[in-house]
């Protein structure tokens, strides 16, 4: 070993040195490099915007607050709900412990807009309620809890929709308790917005029902208290308040003028509308053709379509799409939301998100504008607090059908006399969830994203997909490293209008990558829907990129990828499907005189579905006609072309 004066020997010269170096630099500026100021910068991100980044979140989610999930046993409030979904764990309704594999960038909790307050009301019995006989008997069956508070909840949504609700339980703005619930509702979205890691938005379900007719709007804010306090939610029960969509975005519009704010709306899952959801006249004004006043109201206000959730699955109707294979996808049509009315084959066209952009385009040849020009986001519309889109953490809908051997028997909603089977716990689907793209995870490049539409729907994955449109892609487009620089510099991303026609026809970048814990991928499809000159709507499901080598037959058509899903464990493999599906596309039957709307449909291989999962953990065989396997997907927001 060296002595330490050895050592400083060695080292003092050393120093001297170094500091020497550091004086020179100090006292004399490097050298510019030859012809710097005329060349580009080597950065190649000087003078860019920060790329945009995808981010995912559920916009639909009920707490204790609402006044059919406290009923029914909910008794998550929404600091819970807060807690779960950043990550932590929480014992759920029925005592059972909960956490998310992974916790979501973005939230959003929207309670109720009618009955704010009244839930907490009844439960504790104040006088006002047991004055009230109707009050009474909820009180007790609400304590009673278990199938007796489901029985009252179903009772609870079924009066109000055929609007009987006893006034003294009419809770409006106005009564103490309901500026009161609002005001938490604000106070705990503030508290838990992390901008950068976990984003969340002051919101609320606007809760029209038109005789059981499902027209819900979940009304969510880019502002923070100081504005979002200066109004209460706008109700459904006159005179304070209207089922009418048209009063709702009057709502809208007056409060962006009196705050300064920006809001938006985004209608719920359709299928439970019964023919009400897309129009072709106003169901308010004794069937009245739809004016331009219409039009340009809703394609203002609202902007994206909840395309998915819990409550099955809009995209398309088997009946609608027959050639569409993989249309009748958790499809939910056996009537309303109180099955107070049965579902027919006419009201399909208004229910579902394709034939929703296709009248769209009928509805502009008349009118000059397209009503229904929305993007796709999915949901879960969860009254547990909890939000669970995978298939195997799912929680369901409400604390009756949280995590049991019996639960995919539960007994739901029927009408015997009416001949409607409704549905058992089985059918709630696990979905789904909305993916953005935007700059940042904060609530103004969050909405923002939104109001232009450059979102997409997924059934639960995360999965990543990218769709461009333009005039001028080429066939290698889609294999560059920055596709997306390339995106948005010749075209434009989803959610947008293609510019005027260029001498081709147009063309598409397409980019899908798996969940990275997820499946793998079977196919791209991209979905093409056109109105003639006559008015007659059309529609076309192209597939564009898939894995494992497979050939197209004549008609189009694809084999099927296979099926590795075993249910005895359950498990699947991912030695079929690929990883990343990319390419680009043009459309081989362009008419540009035609109007028409492109959007993605990415699916994954066969997995096993949640009610696989609950057979082999609760040990129990599924019954007969149950569904154990799914092919889960994403939904890109359209893009559409105009002549």
């Amino acid at each position: 070993m060296l002595a330490s004066s050895t050592l400083d020997a060695l080292i003092k010269p050393s120093r001297m040195a170094f500091t020497l170096l550091l004086l020179h630099a100090a006292v004399l500026p490097l050298a510019p490099l030859a012809n710097a100021a005329a060349q580009e910068p080597y950065s190649p991100n000087v003078g860019t915007a920060p790329d945009r980044q995808v981010y995912f979140g559920d916009t639909h989610v009920h707490t204790g607050l609402s006044a059919d999930a406290g009923g029914s046993g909910t008794r998550l409030m929404p600091e819970d709900a807060y807690r779960f979904a950043r990550g932590e764990e929480v014992l759920s309704n029925t005592g059972q412990p909960v956490k998310l594999r992974r916790p979501y960038d973005f939230f959003m909790i929207t309670d109720h807009s009618d009955g704010m307050g009244l839930i907490s009301d009844l439960l504790e019995g104040t006088s006002n309620v047991m004055a009230d006989p109707k009050g009474k008997r909820y009180h007790e069956d609400f304590n009673a809890g278990g199938q007796q508070a489901a029985d009252a909840m179903f009772r609870l949504i079924a009066e109000f929709s055929q609007g009987k609700t006893p006034e003294a339980l009419l809770y409006q703005p106005g009564v103490p308790a309901y500026r009161r619930v609002w005001e938490r509702l604000v106070a705990a979205a503030e508290e838990f917005d992390d901008p950068g890691r976990f984003t969340t938005f002051i919101a609320y379900e606007w809760t029209s029902l038109v005789k059981g007719n499902n027209l819900h709007r979940n009304v969510i804010f880019r502002d923070d208290a100081d504005k979002a306090l200066e109004v209460v939610p706008f109700t459904t029960t006159p005179p304070i308040g209207s089922r009418n969509p048209r009063d709702l975005w009057s709502w809208m519009a007056a409060y962006e003028k009196d705050t300064g704010g920006d809001v938006t709306a985004i209608p719920h899952n359709g299928n439970l509308s019964n023919g009400m959801m897309f129009p072709l006249r106003d169901d308010f004004d004794s069937g009245k053709e739809l004016d331009a006043a219409y039009a340009k109201s809703r394609m203002t206000w609202e902007r994206i379509y909840e395309v998915t959730q819990f409550k099955g699955d809009g995209e398309a109707h088997p009946l609608l799409s027959p050639d569409d294979e993989f249309a009748d996808f958790e499809t939910w049509d056996f009537g309303n939301l109180d099955a107070s009315q049965a579902k027919t084959p006419a009201m399909l066209p208004s229910e579902y998100a394709r034939s929703g952009l296709l009248r769209g385009l009928q509805l502009q040849q008349t009118l000059g504008i397209n009503p229904y020009q929305f993007g796709f986001q999915g949901a879960t519309d969860t009254h547990t607090g909890l939000s669970t889109a995978d298939e195997d953490n799912f929680f369901s809908k409400f604390t009756t059908t949280e995590p049991s051997a019996t639960r995919t028997v539960h007994p739901g909603k029927s009408n015997p006399d009416l001949g409607i089977e409704g549905f058992t716990g089985w059918m709630y689907n696990a979905a789904g969830v909305t993916a953005v793209w935007a700059e940042q995870n904060s609530r103004t490049a969050i909405f923002d994203a939104m109001e232009r539409r450059e979102t997409y729907a997924t059934t639960g994955p995360r999965i990543a997909l990218r769709f461009f449109g333009g005039w001028s892609f080429e066939a290698g487009d889609a294999s560059i490293p920055d596709l997306a620089r390339k995106g948005y510099e010749l075209g434009v991303p989803m959610g947008s209008e293609l510019g005027a026609a260029g001498a081709k026809a147009p063309s598409f970048i397409i980019s899908a990558l798996r969940d990275p814990i997820g499946a793998n991928l079977d196919r791209i499809q991209v979905v093409k829907g056109w109105v003639t000159a006559e008015g007659e709507a059309k529609e076309q499901v192209y597939n564009v990129a898939w894995s494992d080598g497979r050939e197209l037959d004549a008609d189009g058509k694809l084999p099927g990828v296979g099926n590795t899903v075993d249910l005895s464990v359950p498990t699947w493999s991912n030695s079929i499907g690929a990883a990343e599906l990319s390419t680009v596309w043009r459309d081989p039957d362009f008419d540009a005189a035609q109007a028409a709307f492109y959007y993605v449909r990415v699916l994954e291989i066969p997995t096993p579905r949640w009610t696989a999962y609950d057979a082999v953990r609760f040990g129990v065989e599924a019954p007969e006609g149950v569904t154990l396997i799914t092919q889960e997907r994403a939904y890109s927001s359209p893009i559409w072309y105009t002549p």
